[in-house]
């Protein structure tokens, strides 16, 4: 527990220093590829959201999800592309290869499903290659590029709503 407490204030002092540094990049002309990062702690209906995309034109094969887990039971057995606390050096890089390679991953666009600030999290959104970034208003607003005030809960409109938008701005 106390190690936990250490480690995050290193990573939010991490965090703290990326985003004084980071400068959004161009916002792609239509989105083909898209990463989602996915807070399996509290939200665990990522099927059902990745078929929510899939209702709205993206392709499947165009979808990559990551999901932060706080901790794994001993029994408990995640699907690919997950990561742990654990799974973060104390100087913010990864150590998992599949969750670098994901981050590595010039994805059109991010959706960063997660409403509540969590220093895992937000490392993993901050050292991603995407070239827009989505997610909630109630995360820190220097993060996301494009924000939607929402709960987490309603994935379907989160997912409306965002694509609302796109459409709008002649994203897709």
């Amino acid at each position: 527990m106390f190690l936990r407490y250490i480690k995050d204030i290193g990573l939010k002092k991490i965090v703290r220093k990326r985003l004084a540094n980071y400068k959004p990049v161009q916002v792609p002309g239509v989105i083909n590829t898209v990463g989602i990062i996915i807070n399996e702690t509290y939200f665990k209906e990522k099927e059902l959201l990745v078929k929510e995309l899939v209702k709205k034109g993206i392709q499947e094969k165009n979808i990559q999800t990551l999901s932060f887990k706080e901790r794994l039971g001993k029994k408990e057995v995640m699907d690919c592309c997950y990561y742990t606390r654990r799974d973060i050096a104390l100087n913010g890089s990864f150590t998992k290869e599949d969750v670098v390679q994901f981050l590595n991953t010039p994805f059109d666009m991010l959706i960063n499903y997660y409403d509540v600030d969590s220093p895992p999290l937000m490392l993993a959104t901050l050292s991603s290659e995407a070239r827009l970034r989505v997610g909630f208003a109630t995360v820190d607003n220097r993060l996301n590029d494009f924000m939607i005030s929402m709960q987490a809960e309603k994935y379907s409109d989160f997912i409306a709503e965002l694509f609302k938008y796109l459409k709008i701005l002649k994203k897709i």
